[in-house]
């Protein structure tokens, strides 16, 4: 009787069946959490195979690694990959769907289903773009402009952005799953004001994904029919309006870009509070501007056009706005501030990505203000300034919160911890070597090099900044390796973490680690604030340091 009940104890997800066919199959949201997150390791890969090409090639001021094509391909099947079928499912496919049905209180989400389809959906939306880079690729930039990608072009256009509608679709299932869990499955005494902020952050990114992905899904639909039927669309030969396509896809992929930066947002308002040990400040305003950021950026999707032919009186709306959804990101940036300021801060590994995250989000926020001035916009417009400002917010951004919500919920997510040393050592690695590979990219694109150039031999003196920029990008690079090599060893080798190695507040803490299959053996309820860390005790870690 006694190993009955230590082997019924110690059941959880990972052993509750085995065999491919046990995970191939599963409904349960922790699973496809994994799923998710082995999938989209594996395109992040490959998406930064090309980034290698990219800063290889630039290395030189001549055109020598790559054909002029090659690099088209390159750059192009880089930014698709990345932001499509990387940053875009990242948190919310991966600890989204591991974290919210417990941070709720339910046993799962709301389509279980529907949960395992947006997966395949995704699955076959990548083996299609992987089919494309094997047979030749596509050359269009990630943004897919016309009249090049819907008349010009002699690459996988149809098959890539077949690829892309797929991915949108899974982000589509994702995002329903999570605003019907949320409204509907919350454990009793779990009210709107008692929702972690990382629940809310996601929310509001549910919202932008229903709202704006099937905008992007028609915009490439009509790319394809335009390819093949000869219709006149966005091809002003044939009587269409190629700035109609830029309106259509801004309209998304704008909204996109706090897909991506949304939840990383909640993983930092996670972090701050639990290694500060104080309640998140202000914390109906941090909930609000995930609300408002949402909203606000619907409405600022045509500054990326200024230079694209639109009315100077819109431009200048349109500039207005842009610099009002700076307002709610701000926001946050101050109430993590102030969350830390007194507090007991340790400095974790999460921590170390949270302040990460903090500093090279603000960095790329305020340079976005000065591309939201029509004046300065026209001077650094498709030139690195943009590469260096976009990279600050999704990759400095997007990227440390996705790697800071790894660390913080990897005893949860495989009941072991990691090796702390190495953790810090990685954080450390990836803030010099991100910082090394686009601070560099600012000055060179404020001197005037454009993106997409595959030559720059006619202004050598670019030379000695682009040689740091790819000596930045291979540090960055083993600061992205170090995690894998120590995440995996500690699922065998990590010492058992128990139910809650952080002391966090949260009712994902309160079940076990790893968690049952359907999370909790009795629906909890909840009596208490969210983020009451004064009425929790320090970790051990914690301790020691103080």
């Amino acid at each position: 009787m006694a190993t009955t009940a230590v082997s019924a104890e110690s059941k959880n997800y990972l052993n509750a069946e085995y065999g491919i066919r046990s995970w191939l199959l599963t409904t349960d949201h922790k699973r496809i959490a994994i799923l998710y997150l082995i999938s989209i390791t594996l395109m992040f890969f490959i998406g930064g195979y090309f980034a290698l090409l990219i800063r290889l090639e630039l290395l030189t001021p001549a055109g020598d690694l790559l054909t002029a094509d090659m690099y088209n391909k390159a750059f192009s099947m880089h930014g698709q990959i990345m932001v499509f079928f990387f940053l875009v499912p990242s948190i919310p496919a991966v600890l989204g769907n591991f974290l919210i049905p417990m941070m709720v209180g339910a046993k799962d989400l709301a389509f279980p289903r529907i949960n395992l389809l947006s997966w395949y959906v995704y699955i076959g939306g990548a083996a299609m773009y992987i089919w494309c880079v094997i047979t030749g690729g596509v050359d269009t930039g990630w943004t897919f402009y016309t009249p090049y990608s819907s008349l010009f072009s002699n690459t996988h256009v149809v098959e890539a952005c077949l690829a892309i509608f797929f991915a949108g679709f899974s982000s589509i299932l994702t995002g329903l799953n999570f605003v019907v869990t949320v409204h509907r499955m919350r454990a009793p005494g779990m009210t709107w004001t008692r929702l972690p902020l990382f629940v809310w952050s996601h929310y509001a990114t549910s919202i932008v994904m229903l709202l704006g992905t099937p905008v992007i899904a028609i915009t490439l639909v009509l790319v394809i029919l335009e390819r093949t039927l000869n219709l006149g669309i966005f091809d002003p030969s044939r009587g269409g309006d190629p700035v109609l396509f830029q309106h259509l896809f801004w309209f998304y992929s704008h909204p996109a870009v706090y897909i991506m930066i949304l939840p990383s947002m909640g993983v930092i308002s996670e972090i701050v509070p639990c290694f500060s040990r104080k309640r998140v400040f202000g914390y109906t305003f941090v909930a609000m501007a995930s609300i408002a950021i949402a909203v606000i950026g619907f409405l600022v999707w045509a500054h990326h056009m200024f230079v694209a032919g639109i009315s100077l009186y819109s431009a200048l709306v349109f500039s207005f706005l842009s610099y009002l959804v700076a307002v709610p990101s701000a926001i946050k940036v101050f109430n993590w501030t102030a969350t830390m300021y007194k507090g007991s801060v340790s400095f974790s590994t999460p921590m170390l990505y949270a302040m990460g995250f903090i500093g090279l989000f603000t960095m790329g926020g305020l340079t976005g203000l000065f591309l939201a001035c029509l004046g300065v916009d026209v001077h650094v417009h498709d030139t690195y300034f943009v590469i260096a400002h976009f990279h600050y917010i999704m990759v400095g951004g997007a990227v440390l919160g996705y790697l800071g919500g790894i660390h913080l919920w990897w005893p949860k997510i495989s009941g072991r911890l990691y090796p702390e040393a190495w953790g810090r050592l990685a954080a450390i690695i990836v803030f010099i070597g991100f910082n090394l590979t686009f601070f560099p990219q600012f000055i060179l694109g404020y001197l005037g090099m454009p993106r997409r150039y595959w030559d720059y031999s006619h202004m050598p003196e670019w030379q000695a900044l682009n040689v740091l920029s790819t000596a930045g990008a291979s540090i960055l690079a083993v600061g992205y390796l170090l995690p894998l090599a120590y995440l995996l060893w500690s699922l065998r080798y990590g010492k058992i973490a128990g139910d809650n190695p952080w002391m966090a507040t949260g009712l994902e803490w309160k079940t076990s680690s790893p968690p049952p299959t359907f999370n909790f053996e009795q629906t909890p309820e909840v009596t208490w604030e969210a983020y009451e860390y004064e009425k929790m005790p320090l970790p051990e870690e914690v301790t020691l340091e103080r």
